[in-house]
């Protein structure tokens, strides 16, 4: 049976080179126009070839392509008792003759997400224009989102996703709005792993600064960032370092901690968002665990790593145990969670903001910098500068309406 299948080939489309009519309706929105169009094209017995319907601040256009009602005169007559029928209606009809349907669409299919706030004509246009030049054409245009951002996706084929996304990725930068491509096909809507980066991605707050101002030594834990960052220490130099000097700290501080931690706008409903879809979710940090735990209870998260302070007798002894969290040691998490999860990586998700971070969204089928450093958002497959997490939601083509339809059926609100 299964060579049976394999070797049948595929019926022939029988409305391929046929002579066919695009039915064009436009106007006003309102309830039962769509019904009313096929009621009349059916007394023609007519096939349905397409049908694509856009409604726009409550004005409609309805494209049917249905195949030439067969016998002589018909199709003029059906031309007139259209173009009637949407006079009654309040509405606009045109109608085309060709043949066929639409023209198959080219290789090298993407999904091209654009974020902006706002998301002006100009951006617009330098945005489809590359598009055009990087041999692709756009099938379809979608809004994901109408706030906090405004997120648009284009289906383009033609254009390989690679060229794609690196002739978008200088307009993105100079134009202020943020552009993910991604390739098209099942694995957009497969089960993924989404890793996330910690301090200023999923909290707000750098989790060493908390401990240190509880220590009064913020100053001096802001001087090693600084010399980090200037590259005259590495992580694990610039780690050790500072909690060196939380020393002899009472480890209840800890609590305290944790209750300053602040969510990033959209942490919960990306996360709540995930694991309704069936995704696995975790974090990875250079940070502590006496944070992260606390985090991966609340979230519901299925995985997290990140450093841990040894604490001897109440106190923090000013070490860290075991190997420390360190930019190679998050890829390896990464691929350790994707192994756990049954995931592969090409189906795994990085989001961070650090240079620490690069190993991992480089690991990570898709990597995204969310509000990141330029280095960063260099490296990174597509980058998010908009202070809210559940953007990331966008680049998996997930809507705005979607989103807030769900939470309402479970009576939570939405952008926490």
């Amino acid at each position: 049976m299964e060579d049976a299948l394999r070797t049948t080939p595929a019926p022939a489309d029988p409305a391929r080179d046929a002579p066919t009519l695009l039915v064009k309706i436009f106007g006003k929105d309102r309830p039962g126009i769509t019904a009313g169009l096929f009621e009349t094209l059916a007394a023609y017995g007519v096939d349905v070839v397409d049908i694509e319907q856009v409604v726009t601040r409550g004005r409609m256009v309805l494209c049917a392509l249905v195949t030439m009602p067969e016998g002589r005169g018909l199709e003029g007559e059906l031309r007139a008792t259209v173009h009637t029928w949407a006079e009654a209606s309040r509405m606009e009809a045109e109608i085309i003759s060709g043949r066929g349907d639409n023209r198959p669409r080219g290789e090298g299919r993407s999904h091209v997400t654009v974020l902006g706030s706002p998301l002006t004509a100009e951006s617009t246009a330098a945005i489809t224009a590359l598009i055009t030049r990087a041999g692709g054409n756009i099938d379809r245009i979608f809004r994901l989102a109408k706030y906090p951002v405004t997120a648009v996706e284009f289906a383009v084929s033609g254009a390989e996703p690679a060229e794609l996304r690196s002739a978008l990725a200088v307009a993105s930068s100079s134009h202020g709005v943020d552009v993910a491509v991604m390739p098209a096909g099942l694995q957009r809507r497969a089960q993924r792993l989404v890793v996330m980066d910690v301090d200023s991605t999923v909290i707000q707050d750098e989790v060493i600064e908390l401990f240190a101002a509880h220590a009064g030594c913020e100053e001096q834990v802001a001087e090693i960032t600084a010399a980090a960052m200037r590259g005259e220490l590495d992580f694990a130099q610039s780690l050790h370092a500072r909690v060196a000097l939380l020393a002899g700290l009472d480890a209840s501080v800890a609590d305290k901690v944790r209750a300053e931690v602040r969510l990033t706008p959209g942490a919960r409903t990306l996360v709540r968002t995930l694991k309704r879809l069936g995704y696995q979710v975790g974090v990875v940090s250079g940070g502590f665990t006496q944070v992260t735990d606390d985090l991966k209870e609340r979230l519901g998260l299925d995985f997290a790593a990140a450093n841990t302070l040894e604490v001897v007798d109440g106190k923090f002894t000013g070490k860290v145990v075991g190997p420390v969290v360190d930019r190679a040691g998050k890829a390896r998490h990464l691929r350790s969670f994707a192994e756990q999860a049954g995931v592969p990586l090409s189906q795994t998700v990085a989001v961070g903001d650090g240079a620490n971070d690069l190993d991992m969204l480089n690991a990570a089928g898709l990597g995204v910098a969310f509000n990141a450093k330029p280095v960063v958002r260099q490296a990174a497959d597509t980058a998010v500068n908009v202070p809210f997490l559940d953007t990331v939601l966008y680049l998996l083509g997930i809507t705005r309406e979607e989103i807030e339809a769900a939470d309402a059926l479970d009576g939570v609100p939405t952008n926490e």
